[in-house]
């Protein structure tokens, strides 16, 4: 555990000054917003180490950091959600793995939400198939970790504010010694 563990704060070190996806805002930085954000929501640890880590697919694939700027939906939820599945349960890897959905959804049923989008996240909104069809909100209301899901997202939007202090990496190692060694 420890040693996975130190490999995502090296990670999180070594990539995560990267940009964040056309936003204003630093791997690292859009990470440790997300998890603030849900950590000041009341989340449980398992919800804050998924907003955490909601974006490690961004940092442990193989393809340029611009790939939605080339067309390119990188599937970033899912790598996430594979490199992590060893170490956590579902109810961490499940809304990072939804948490693009969880945008569709959104934008299917909440046209504010669409509304309120960056360029950036429109730009990927459409990579990633765009809003939802009424059968497929559906099918996704009805999935377990919905809500965590959408909690997710919402802390995810929220996590792009330039220049923001938010406590560092290492204050959410507690959360995840807490929730690291519960595999799917």
């Amino acid at each position: 555990m420890t040693q996975f563990l130190d490999r995502l704060e090296r990670l999180f070190a070594e990539r995560g000054a990267a940009q964040y996806g056309g936003e204003a805002v630093s791997q690292l930085e859009h990470a440790l917003q997300a998890a603030w954000e849900a950590e000041k929501d009341g989340a449980t640890p398992e919800l804050v180490v998924a907003a955490l880590l909601h974006d490690i697919g961004h940092l442990v694939a193989d393809h340029d950091e611009d790939a939605a700027e080339k067309g390119l939906d990188d599937h970033h939820e899912e790598l996430g959600c594979n490199f992590l599945a060893a170490q956590f349960g579902p109810a961490v890897t499940e809304p990072i793995r939804l948490h693009v959905p969880a945008k569709r959804f959104l934008c299917s049923t909440e046209p504010a939400y669409l509304n309120s989008l960056s360029t950036a996240s429109i730009r990927s909104l459409k990579l990633q198939g765009g809003p939802m069809t009424p059968d497929e909100a559906k099918e996704f209301s009805d999935h377990p970790y919905c809500d965590g899901a959408v909690r997710l997202r919402r802390w995810d939007e929220m996590a792009k504010a330039p220049g923001l202090a938010t406590p560092p990496f290492a204050h959410f190692r507690t959360y995840l010694e807490m929730c690291c060694g519960q595999p799917e």
